[in-house]
């Protein structure tokens, strides 16, 4: 259907018509993921019980406050929920402070920025195009909390920030944040040496470990807590398997420093904040706590191998010199700088059956036309699959991309290697439901 008749039919349709139509896309969606190979490095699928949690009644219920200490009745159960994921969360990430009410890691940045600054004061952080998240940007949450953001120089080889150059930034600006963590995340940041140069100059030391924090929970990654960190932020949906949202989590023993930060959350940037997702928060926490190191050290070496196989197959694979990734991610670039061939790239993996996302690399300016792709392995782990999976996941993508085969015939293969990988594993109970439903 093109652009213009689509229009049309939206603009047409009855109400019945726009119901029918939201279910049915649905129901395709799960179809396409689940016939598929789902790799877009930000995105994962949740458990039988997570979603039976976040099925609940409580979609639709408030509990404003924290446990205790509410604004409504009828919370005494949501109260004992929350109590339970704070004592979890604590206990996952090794915390001594955990604030799960964020509804996404975006969310959960700006209560860090609202708890940590006030407008016109100073931040350094990773700038996009060295694959930095937007929140942390002027376009995103640093823009909306009107900090004034200075990036570090950016180290293409090793894909960190230069230790030294960021280091002589932080002394030079003396921000009140020093902001780390990127959405592009290949490996751990030297964080002790930026926390150093940080806490010399009494700036508060903030690390957004959105995409990683399954893989710190799991003791695979860097421990940010014990490395540094004042503050952490990070989502709860990508390698860490729960429902969207957040966490906000500290190594602090101050009490008024926790006051501040749970003020953050609410009533500074939350009212309400999605009781369901939280139950399902929970429940992922406590799965997580059963088979999380399990988890974690699966994706990395799922990713080692695939981004192994990729390079044998004969693609440029980012950050050779280090063995490409010590994370979820892998980087590949299509072409010349900002050429638009990752999003040729990607176009061309999904009429395959394999979802991706372009993304801009170093040396990149175009967002809409980056050379590159950034492949997350998360999802595919989650489902079962292994070394022997990535291996023939990455000879797909050469059938694609280097071998100019017919997507539609290289599709066929990707649903034969699905077919095999419906059901979440790392979880309790995790044959009694699909993890694609309306296939």
């Amino acid at each position: 259907m093109n652009l213009l008749c689509l229009v049309f039919f939206m603009s047409n349709r009855s109400p019945r018509e726009s119901v029918d139509a939201v279910l049915a896309a649905t129901k395709q969606s799960s179809r396409l993921y689940g016939h598929g190979l789902g790799m877009i490095a930000s995105e994962n699928i949740i458990s039988p019980n997570v979603k039976r949690a976040i099925n609940s009644d409580l979609h639709g219920r408030y509990a404003e406050g924290l446990p205790g200490k509410r604004y409504y009745q009828g919370c005494d159960d949501f109260d004992t929920i929350e109590g339970i994921g704070i004592d979890l969360a604590k206990k996952v990430f090794q915390a001594n402070f955990a604030n799960i009410q964020s509804t996404s890691g975006t969310v959960s940045n700006i209560g860090a920025l609202k708890a940590l600054a006030k407008p016109g004061d100073a931040i350094t952080a990773v700038s996009t195009a060295d694959g930095g998240h937007i929140s942390h940007a002027r376009m995103g949450a640093v823009g909306l909390r009107d900090l004034n953001v200075s990036t570090y120089p950016w180290d293409e080889e090793r894909m960190e920030p230069d230790i030294d150059g960021s280091c002589k930034l932080i002394r030079d600006v003396q921000p009140k944040i020093t902001l780390v963590g990127q959405s592009v995340f290949l490996f751990p940041t030297p964080l002790r040496e930026l926390a150093d140069a940080a806490h010399e100059v009494d700036s508060t030391v903030m690390y957004d470990g959105a995409h990683v924090l399954g893989l710190i929970a799991g003791g695979v990654f860097q421990d940010p807590l014990r490395e540094g960190a004042d503050v952490m932020t990070g989502s709860s949906h990508k390698t860490f398997p729960g429902p969207q949202g957040g966490f906000l989590l500290s190594s602090s023993e101050d009490e008024t420093f926790h006051r501040r930060l749970n003020n953050a959350m609410f009533p500074g940037v939350c009212s309400s904040y999605h009781l369901h997702h939280v139950a399902g928060k929970v429940v992922a926490l406590a799965e997580f706590e059963a088979f999380g190191q399990a988890y974690a050290s699966d994706i990395v070496r799922n990713a080692k191998a695939f981004a192994s196989s990729l390079a044998a197959e004969g693609f440029e694979v980012l950050a050779e010199s280090r063995g490409y990734t010590a994370s979820h991610q892998v980087l590949t670039r299509h072409g010349e700088i900002d050429s638009g061939a990752g999003a040729s790239a990607a176009k061309k993996l999904e009429d395959a059956g394999i979802i991706t996302n372009m993304n801009m690399l170093p040396g990149d300016t175009k967002a809409m036309s980056p050379s590159g792709l950034r492949l997350g392995v998360q999802e595919l782990t989650r489902v079962g699959m292994g070394v022997r999976e990535m291996n023939e996941v990455a000879s797909l993508y050469a059938r694609v991309l280097l071998h100019d085969e017919d997507p539609k015939t290289v599709r066929q293969d990707v649903q034969h290697l699905k077919s095999d990988f419906q059901h979440v594993h790392y979880c309790f109970d995790s044959e009694s439901l699909p993890a694609y439903e309306g296939m």
